[in-house]
């Protein structure tokens, strides 16, 4: 992560104290932070590599180490300085976290004799004066990790411990250390919640006061501060809550230095064009300029049918007519963007850590070396509904906040294989049909997202007494509450024959209706 990203969202806009996490790679590290900030405490996540550093600026009251991939052992192992276990910061190891502690407090560890432990186990708590208390004896815990603390460093004990792990829970309390084998932040650990809450509120006495609804000065401040009296800022806005939420925030902070550009790039919704300008230019009085980029990204798009080599195209095409539309301002020289906390955090490896890469989001990963622009960023640090907080709490309509998410590179990953102005169409019609049919009866407030994906599989149908052989129309209901995870949704019985019916009969190009029952993980919400 960039000094400027770290700058977007934590210390900067005000924000001490509370949870820092440090991510030597877990792939749900996220959850860590998502599950601290519902007991009303900040958290924050960092690298090892500028652990020190951010723990100087955040000042937090409490550390989670987060599990990995490595071995504490390995050559490959992410390095941390152990000076933060001398600052007198309480700390909380989760798997990986807790062998990093026992290794540089005195302990052993090495690999697990048996081999590696995945799954459930239950947990028999020994001790539950402080970290466990409340926490239910042979209560399920989730394990997942190749090796095993062997022994326990000066001051440390047994907490409580499991069938295969004799050390699950281990503690120093005099210094406030304390280690978990297994992982709280997952649901299947039944009390993991518990165990966060003792750690956060009980050992560590942090101040339970964040509330996402109550940020907007500090943000506005932040961006006052970071673009300073003169500068100007160029927004992509796309029209959804996030990139509504920085336009509005940024527009309070520097007024009419701040020009919003809305590309409209052929692969939007029914509507979408329209809407924007009536609420931004109508309404909020911003300076707009829309862009007709139709043509330039569909040319680039043709022949192109790999998912990730799309959102980069379309990605590099934004930052391109940004770049060109920044040109008529003399002091543009920041970008801004609706960047949220979970597409940081999917799109660049857990930070700069070892975690994974799951896809490509169109407005993370930087600028090209040649743009001078600097990025502006101010829900950076912020999961989705927290920004549907924020948004209420800035005076946006309710329409506006509590609209589903709609992708970056919109309907192109949606529409699977190459994108054509033939797919397009059908597609478009398709998703304004799911999107009416639910909408009309409120069924939208218990889904996260709802809408049509083209898939180009022929399929044998029947239309007029005559025989069709046309594509495939998937509809995707989901539930969540903040994209990291989701489950599949239905819809009653009446409206789903009522979304088909109509797709087949008003649209041209579908021949078969199916429903996408894949929850996330495996499955991710977006089809491509």
């Amino acid at each position: 992560m960039s000094q400027q990203a770290e700058q977007a969202g934590g210390p900067a806009d005000g924000v001490l104290g509370g949870v820092l996490i440090i991510d030597f790679g877990a792939q749900y590290c996220q959850l860590i932070a998502r599950r601290i900030r519902e007991l009303g405490v900040y958290s924050r996540i960092t690298v090892p590599a500028r652990a020190m550093f951010t723990l100087k600026h955040m000042r937090p009251k409490a550390i989670i180490l987060s599990g990995g991939p490595c071995s504490v052992y390995a050559d490959d192992a992410p390095t941390l300085d152990p000076a933060v276990l001398e600052e007198g910061v309480p700390v909380l190891g989760i798997c990986y976290g807790l062998q990093w502690l026992a290794q540089h407090t005195g302990g052993e560890v090495l690999a697990a004799q048996s081999g590696a432990e995945y799954g459930r186990t239950e947990l028999q708590p020994i001790d539950t004066s402080d970290l466990l208390d409340g926490v239910r004896q042979d209560g399920i815990v989730w394990m997942s990790h190749g090796d095993k603390v062997q022994k326990l460093g000066p001051g440390f004990e047994v907490l409580a411990r499991s069938e295969p792990c004799p050390f699950a829970v281990v503690g120093d309390r005099k210094r406030k250390l304390f280690g978990l084998q297994f992982h709280p932040e997952v649901h299947h650990t039944v009390d993991g919640q518990r165990i966060l809450e003792n750690f956060v509120l009980r050992v560590a006495s942090c101040d339970n006061d964040w509330n996402p609804g109550n940020l907007a000065e500090r943000k506005v401040q932040a961006i006052k501060d970071l673009v300073g009296e003169q500068g100007e800022v160029v927004l992509g806005l796309s029209g959804g809550v996030d990139s509504s939420v920085a336009a509005v925030l940024m527009h309070r902070a520097i007024g009419n230095r701040l020009h919003c550009v809305f590309v409209d790039n052929g692969l939007l919704r029914q509507g979408e064009r329209e809407g924007v300008e009536e609420l931004f230019r109508d309404h909020y009085h911003m300076d707009l300029k829309v862009v007709d980029g139709a043509d330039r990204f569909l040319s680039q798009l043709k022949g192109i049918d790999d998912p990730e080599q799309k959102r980069k195209i379309i990605g590099r095409i934004f930052v391109e007519i940004f770049e060109e539309e920044s040109k008529a301002y003399d002091n543009a020289d920041f970008l801004g963007q609706g960047t949220l906390y979970p597409d940081v955090i999917e799109s660049v490896a857990a930070h700069g850590g070892a975690t994974s890469t799951i896809k490509s989001h169109h407005n993370v990963g930087g600028l090209p070396e040649h743009m001078k622009m600097q990025l502006v960023e101010p829900l950076r640090d912020l999961f989705k509904d927290e920004v549907r907080a924020l948004g209420r709490e800035i005076g946006l309509p309710s329409t506006l906040v509590d609209r589903q998410p709609f992708p970056g590179p919109g309907l192109a990953v949606r529409c699977l294989g190459e994108v054509t102005v033939e797919k397009l169409e059908p597609l478009r019609q398709a998703d304004a049909i799911v999107r009416e049919e639910i909408e009309s009866r409120d069924l939208h407030k218990d889904l996260w997202q709802y809408f049509a994906v083209y898939v180009p599989q022929k399929t044998v149908g029947v239309k007029g007494d005559a025989r069709v052989y046309q594509d495939v129309c998937i509809i995707r209901l989901v539930s969540s509450q903040d994209a990291m995870t989701a489950d599949w949704e239905t819809l009653p019985t009446d409206v789903m024959r009522r979304v088909s019916s109509r797709i087949l009969n008003e649209v041209d190009g579908f021949a078969r209706v199916c429903l996408d029952i894949s929850s996330k993980p495996p499955g991710t919400i977006e089809w491509e």
